[in-house]
């Protein structure tokens, strides 16, 4: 399969009471812990040898440990974040194996899920995806509804 070939479906999942968790520390995982604090708190658990100081000022819980496949057992959603790339083939055959929802940041042939660019106002959410073809221009559209939000030319409160 190509990176063309793929057909992601625009949702919005439930996360409420659902665990969720995340391997990796570094640079990469800090971004994705920092996207999911903006919609999730409780119930997130980061796994990882190490942690950016970044990450650790996320209200998660953290396990400082190398991963194992029992690691992945009563989760509903994992993101892999690992940098290595054997590992993360790994990670996403083992959560397959269980039935897990799985994203493994960077390589969107092995992801089951991939995170939108997102503008977040109050309730109202605004994800913006390329089919995992083309983030920098997800996120320039984004960015460009943040900042039409921002100069009132675009009007997103309730009485729309």
């Amino acid at each position: 399969m190509k990176r063309e070939d793929l057909n992601f479906l625009p949702i919005s999942i439930n996360v409420t009471g659902k665990k969720i968790l995340l391997i990796g520390g570094g640079k990469v995982a800090t971004h994705k812990a920092s996207i999911l604090a903006r919609f999730v708190t409780d119930n997130v658990t980061v796994i990882s040898p190490y942690f950016t100081k970044e990450i650790k000022q996320l209200p998660f819980r953290f396990i400082e440990k190398m991963y194992e496949k029992e690691d992945l057992e009563g989760y509903f959603l994992v993101y892999v974040c690992t940098g290595d790339h054997e590992l993360n083939r790994q990670i996403k055959a083992d959560a397959e194996a269980l039935g897990i929802l799985t994203s493994v940041c960077d390589a969107p042939l092995l992801c089951d899920f991939v995170s939108p660019a997102i503008f977040k106002q109050e309730h109202l959410t605004i994800a913006v995806a390329s089919n995992a073809q083309n983030v920098y221009q997800s996120v320039a559209v984004r960015d460009r509804i943040a900042k039409l939000t921002q100069d009132g030319i675009l009007q997103l409160d309730q009485s729309v």
